[in-house]
């Protein structure tokens, strides 16, 4: 394979694999957060049932990461995976039939296990073509498919609520997943399970030791807290301030437009850095964005808010899944999927609960101090992680 083949050859798949985020991610899974308050005036959905579409969506989402973990063949991987875009589709168009909360709850838990066909499987379907081929094992441009799934959505609903209503919409988000189905699914070659790269390379696994492992996992179930708040709630935070309704969709495409563009800076640092220093910048960053609405209200802090946590949660997500794929470089879902699991247990209760004392307190003030006050704790996790020597095996 010549060296202009092979260029155009990993071009196609870190696209397939940004167009299956679009669609796994940002169509099937976060058009919901700028809908959700549309939804809620045309469509009677109330605030605290919205915060249990959301855990239900993370429960789904749970599911998925259990059953990639459970997998080995990289073969079934990309079964489950073309799979998984063909759901993402089917639960848009459901999104848009009926505003009845159990067909919206069956949707949103199905979209959960489908956006880990692009999370996961596609992550994990990369990672090793990337490393077969001898390339640089890094998935910031494959992540950047989730900054740019959040601002594609946030400005497909900015436009289209001027004119459409909100079944309407999800049918016009059902035909745009259509359109990004055709290269997920044809530019994505079949795997091969050699573990040899075709320079003679062996792929060998380093895995951590179980304590390791644990701290690792819980780090990663506070990023989970983290991110998930902000990530469900930042429009409706913003609608609700005095003088904003309207203004959070423009938080959303914001954070999503910092979001894309950060996945690969995060490299960068952690190339410069070391993964786990990097990480705890991130964190200590997010926890930071997350407090700024809390303390200061206004439509300026509440973009700045939305801009940082877009710069950092992709940050900790790549990160996080480079590193499991990494220490596992055969089988990279497995401890993807068993991080993805920590992930999405913290994003079960966590908008539940937030839901419940907005709806109590009358804001998402709670919710945000929660989410800044796991941050914080995956920030300690991840130093104490960074000066043990399993840290030390992949540099």
């Amino acid at each position: 394979m010549t060296t202009n083949h092979l260029t155009r050859k990993r071009f196609k798949v870190l696209f397939a694999g940004i167009c299956s985020m679009l669609l796994t991610v940002g169509v099937a899974r976060f058009s919901y957060t700028p809908l959700m308050p549309i939804m809620q005036t045309e469509a009677g959905l109330g605030i605290a049932e919205g915060g249990w579409l959301a855990a239900i969506n993370y429960v789904g989402y749970l599911i998925g990461a259990l059953i990639a973990a459970q997998v080995s063949s990289l073969y079934t991987k990309d079964r489950l995976y073309r799979v998984g875009l063909l759901v993402a589709i089917a639960t848009t168009f459901m999104m848009g039939v009926s505003n009845n909360f159990w067909v919206l709850a069956l949707s949103r838990f199905l979209a959960g296990i489908c956006a880990v066909g692009g999370m996961l499987l596609g992550a994990a379907l990369i990672l090793n073509w990337l490393l077969r081929h001898d390339m640089r094992s890094e998935l910031g441009i494959h992540f950047s498919g989730l900054g740019l799934g959040i601002a594609m959505v946030a400005l497909f609903v900015e436009i289209a609520s001027r004119h459409l209503d909100w079944s309407q919409q999800w049918y016009g988000l059902t035909l745009l997943g259509v359109i990004l189905l055709i290269p997920a699914w044809y530019w994505l070659p079949p795997p091969s399970n050699s573990g040899v790269s075709q320079q003679g390379k062996v792929l060998t696994d380093r895995p951590p030791h179980k304590g390791f492992l644990a701290v690792f996992m819980l780090a990663y179930f506070c990023a989970g807290i983290g991110y998930v708040v902000s990530a469900t709630f930042i429009v409706a935070l913003i609608d609700q301030l005095p003088g904003l309704k309207g203004s959070g969709t423009w938080a959303f495409l914001l954070l999503g437009l910092c979001a894309a563009p950060a996945t690969m800076l995060w490299d960068l640092f952690s190339r410069r850095w070391g993964p786990y220093n990097a990480m705890v910048v991130a964190f200590g960053v997010q926890a930071f964005a997350a407090l700024l609405p809390v303390v200061s209200p206004t439509l300026p802090m509440a973009l700045a808010s939305a801009a940082l946590f877009g710069g950092t949660f992709t940050g900790i997500v790549s990160l996080v899944l480079t590193l499991a794929g990494l220490y596992y470089p055969t089988k990279p879902a497995k401890m993807m999927g068993n991080m993805t699991i920590c992930y999405g247990v913290a994003q079960i209760f966590a908008p539940a609960l937030t839901g419940v004392l907005a709806e109590r307190a009358g804001n998402y003030n709670a919710g945000m101090c929660l989410a800044a006050g796991g941050l914080f704790a995956g920030a300690l996790l991840t130093l104490y992680l960074r000066r043990q020597p399993d840290a030390q095996t992949l540099a």
